[in-house]
Parts: structure tokens; C-alpha cells; sequence
């Protein structure tokens, strides 16, 4: 076993970990979570905002 072949099997296992991830983030199973997470700043809650509306202190 040289280098050539421990780049190689780091190669393979990077690009199943990246399919890996792409099918998690694509599955169907992820939809409803990332839809709730991309609605979250449109949320209304006054109260949690109050404190990020109040002019820049030092």
C-alpha cells in the first residue's frame, strides 16, 4: 500500500460522505424541517425581538 492508494480511498470516502449528506438534505423525510427552519424569521414574536430592536449601546 502506497500513497497513491490512501489518496484514493480518501477520495471514495469523501465523495460517499458529500452523496450522503445530498441525500439527507434532499430526502423527503428532511422537507418538513427545513421548511419550519426557512419560515422561522418570518415568525412573529414580539417579545423575543424586542431586546435586537433597541439601538446599539458600548
Amino acid at each position: 500500500m502506497d500513497i497513491n492508494d490512501l489518496r484514493s480511498i480518501t477520495t471514495v470516502m469523501g465523495l460517499l460522505c458529500f452523496l450522503g449528506i445530498v441525500a439527507w438534505a434532499y430526502g423527503k423525510s428532511s422537507k418538513k424541517g427545513f421548511e419550519e427552519a426557512a419560515n422561522l424569521p418570518f415568525a412573529d414574536n414580539d417579545d423575543e425581538g424586542a431586546a435586537s430592536k433597541a439601538p446599539y449601546q458600548r
